[in-house]
């Protein structure tokens, strides 16, 4: 397989000038850390005039309604209601909110995840052990693959909770959540998905997949940087959970101060803690706008072009691939298990060809919408170079 001739047409590439650091680098680790927005400068700039020229009275300005402002703007990219996005520190706190919502009463006291799901959800997953929870990890049958067969079989009347991730963050694998959701439904479990590898390039609607709960965070695809992470819970699943790990902005009058009992509020408030980050949920706003006004579908369509592209090169210089070649089953990363990985990530890095990479797997590089066709021929050419020298 060769790669296909360059396009001359990419209507996203006029985004491109929104991302005034690009230039400089080859940004490949959008699936790590996406390019910072001109207008993130511009948000912080906003907070800081706040603070200083209203001091307290910009909780009541701004600052109080912005979480749920901006969960708003995020639920829009993957078709979320109003009111049932929460803002927080990141997608580990996230799920922790969520799962202490879930009783995981006997016989009704089962986690199935995957071992392929990434680390920080796995510790918090073993964590809940100590509370008498059994964490059923499904394991990849070759490789790094999952079988959404195996995940199926794994679900019972046991279950509590299904927590899968919807792309592996190893090999970039989709995993197929409807069959899933479907499974777990009927056998009365909730479902928790860590969308944090799809929302932004790969398209989710959680009202179609009918989720009861998803979590990501910004700093990747969404280009939001770190501090945003998300719980989207579902009307339905809201209305049944009450979180234990919870704080005084959960509460329905916060500045009543009342020591208790806990009244939750009815809103994405619900599942808040303390005090919001508002620089941080401030700073991610700016990619959010951008990625909800390309349209997640046209991401798709040209992430999909472009990994397909590197998969060209990859094959046409002998680079064994470890993400999937079916375009279906690929999110936007492409995981080439070259030898010697790891010295080749830090001599690339060294030349301002931003990528990484991870263990048993090797160099993971990401295309986004702000990436040129020469670019893909470029990383891929200097990969290869690099290769032969680490030899």
């Amino acid at each position: 397989m060769s790669p296909p001739p360059a396009t001359t047409a990419d209507p996203l590439i006029a985004w491109r000038e929104e991302f005034p650091g690009l230039d400089r680098v080859l940004h490949f680790i959008s699936h790590s850390l996406g390019a910072m927005p001109r207008g993130v400068g511009e948000m912080f700039e906003h907070y800081a005039l706040l603070w200083r020229e209203r001091g307290i009275r910009a909780w009541e300005d701004e600052w109080f309604e912005l979480p749920t402002r901006v969960g708003d703007e995020l639920g829009r990219i993957f078709n979320a209601l109003p009111g049932t996005v929460s803002m927080h520190e990141n997608c580990t706190t996230a799920q922790a909110v969520a799962l202490s919502a879930i009783e995981f009463a006997p016989p009704r006291n089962r986690l199935v995840c995957t071992a392929e799901d990434f680390p920080s959800m796995l510790y918090l997953y073993e964590g809940l052990t100590r509370r008498g929870i059994e964490v059923a990890r499904v394991r990849p049958r070759h490789g790094h693959t999952i079988a959404e067969a195996d995940v199926l079989a794994a679900i019972d009347e046991r279950t509590a909770v299904v927590a899968i991730s919807q792309v592996l963050f190893r090999n970039s694998q989709i995993l197929e959540l409807a069959p899933i959701v479907a499974r777990a439904r009927e056998a009365g479990a909730l479902t928790l998905i860590d969308a944090y590898q799809a929302i932004g390039t790969v398209p989710v609607d959680v009202q179609a997949l009918g989720v009861d709960l998803l979590t990501g965070g910004s700093v990747k695809w969404l280009c939001g940087g770190p501090g945003g992470g998300y719980l989207y819970a579902s009307p339905g699943a809201r209305a049944t959970l009450a979180p234990a790990f919870t704080g005084w902005m959960a509460h329905e009058a916060p500045f009543a101060f009342d020591s208790g009992p806990m009244r939750w509020h009815e809103g994405p408030r619900r599942f808040w803690t303390g005090t919001p980050g508002i620089p941080s949920i401030s700073a991610a706003l700016s990619g959010y706008r951008i990625v909800s006004g390309i349209g997640v579908a046209a991401i798709r369509d040209k992430s999909l072009r472009q990994t397909e592209r590197m998969l060209g090169w990859a094959d046409e210089f002998g680079m064994p691939v470890g993400s999937p070649r079916v375009a279906t089953h690929r999110g936007g990363t492409v995981v080439l298990d070259v030898p010697n990985a790891d010295q080749v990530c830090r001599s690339l890095l060294a030349k301002d060809v931003l990528l990484d990479f991870r263990p048993a797997v090797g160099l993971r590089l990401a295309p986004h919408f702000y990436t040129r066709d020469d670019e893909i021929d470029r990383v891929m050419a200097m990969v290869r170079d690099e290769v032969r020298r680490a030899s």
